[in-house]
């Protein structure tokens, strides 16, 4: 493990981690790229092929599979899994060279799950405990504890 500030953490010789701000035990494996104002927590996982811009907060105990792009505005709380190939986006009408004042937020609360390929529309919370299935479509805040599923993803059932 590499050491920085007293906090030991791994990562993969082919990965390009340029931030500071990482927990004690993270993991990054090959072919991650995060940037140098993202904060990781500790004991985290952070699998191949991954990308984290500079405005990305992601607490403790988190995993985020591979193919996963964490956009700037995205908040990612304690215990949250983050399944293989999930979207995220950040803003509502983008063009090409055309930014917004400010991108969207989303915030995923402790404990939520989000299954392989579900897509979040930016400006969605999704609350503690929740879970989305796998190719969801999440257009709406997901409250606590709840289970939505679909295109575009609707309540199924309490968690």
């Amino acid at each position: 493990m590499e050491q920085n500030n007293k906090h030991d953490y791994f990562i993969h010789p082919l990965a390009e981690v340029l931030t500071k701000s990482i927990g004690s035990n993270s993991l990054f494996w090959q072919f991650c790229v995060v940037l140098k104002g993202a904060e990781i927590g500790d004991n985290c996982n952070i699998c191949s092929h991954t990308f984290i811009e500079n405005n990305v907060v992601i607490g403790n105990n988190v995993t985020v599979k591979s193919g996963v792009y964490l956009w700037d505005g995205l908040t990612i709380e304690d215990n949250v899994f983050i399944g293989p190939n999930v979207t995220f986006t950040n803003d509502k009408y983008p063009r090409s060279k055309q930014y917004p004042e400010k991108f969207q937020t989303i915030i995923l609360k402790d404990g939520a799950s989000i299954g392989a390929n579900a897509t979040i529309l930016g400006g969605i919370n999704i609350g503690y405990n929740a879970m989305i299935g796998a190719g969801s479509v999440v257009t709406k805040n997901v409250p606590n504890g709840e289970l939505w599923v679909g295109n575009p993803a609707k309540f199924v059932r309490k968690i």
